[in-house]
């Protein structure tokens, strides 16, 4: 009877052991929450940057002169012996820096840049006239030399930007831009004849203001750095001159004048880097 009463125990136990079991099983379990994953916010081209310029300069323009000679007896072989033309083209370096701000709202940037480039654009022509050859005279032999000089020291611009983002990263982005430019430097034009020596000379002023206008593609290396590519075409605008003409001591040539015209533009390709901030 006690081994019944026994067997009976450990049945309620065990099915006891077996429910709280059971019931277990069924309570949830806790779980350890995911790691959080960073997720970069994406670039923006908005803010103040600086950085650095360097490429090439070559002039669009050209500069001619011409002799006015008032006096009919010399009028056609001075003419006919005298340059119209002050060179050939040429291509020179320029660089400097420069610093802006862009706002982006979009694909689109909206911007401004200023910069300001050192340059060795010149042109120049160093003409030995061919002789007169008038029939008898001093004159027989005589012949024009000509030196002529124009270059561009420095060049700025100041000019708004607007491009628009061509990747879905934002980091690619294509602008056009346009504005006011000014630059400085010297120019100067002599001729003189050989057996009189009567000399014929202007300077005319290089500090221009003009405009430019152009287009580039910039691309965010980093959400610091940036590297571009542009083409900028400038216009200074142009300036003419006129010589001191020959007074009446030089009797070889009285009443005669230099008149030339100098255009101030120019294709500049360069590349550049930026920090923004």
């Amino acid at each position: 009877m006690i081994n019944s009463w026994l067997k009976g125990v450990a049945v309620v136990a065990l099915m006891a052991v077996g429910t709280m079991a059971a019931q277990a099983a069924d309570l949830p379990t806790r779980k350890e929450a995911p790691a959080p994953v960073f997720v970069p916010p994406p670039f923006t081209w908005t803010g103040f940057y600086v950085g650095v310029n360097a490429g090439g300069i070559a002039p669009s323009g050209g500069r001619g002169a011409s002799l006015l000679d008032t006096n009919p007896a010399t009028s056609g072989f001075l003419s006919a012996d005298f340059p119209g033309g002050l060179g050939s083209q040429s291509v020179g370096f320029l660089g400097g820096g420069q610093a802006g701000y862009n706002w982006q709202t979009g694909a689109f940037v909206l911007g401004v840049e200023t910069d300001f480039d050192g340059s060795t654009l010149s042109k120049s022509i160093n003409n030995t006239g061919t002789p007169f050859g008038l029939a008898a005279g001093a004159l027989s032999t005589d012949f024009l030399s000509v030196n002529a000089k124009t270059s561009l020291s420095w060049l700025g611009t100041t000019r708004a930007r607007r491009g628009f983002v061509a990747t879905p990263d934002n980091r690619l982005m294509i602008y056009a831009t346009g504005g006011v430019a000014y630059g400085g430097g010297s120019s100067n034009f002599s001729a003189i004849d050989a057996t009189t020596g009567s000399i014929f000379t202007a300077s005319p002023s290089s500090t221009r203001v003009g405009w430019v206008i152009g287009g580039g593609v910039e691309y965010a290396v980093t959400n610091n750095i940036t590297v571009k590519g542009e083409y900028l075409y400038a216009d200074l605008g142009s300036s003419n001159f006129n010589s001191i003409g020959n007074t009446a001591a030089n009797i070889a040539f009285p009443g005669v004048s230099v008149a030339g015209h100098y255009s101030y533009n120019a294709s500049i390709f360069r590349a550049g880097v930026n920090y923004k901030f």
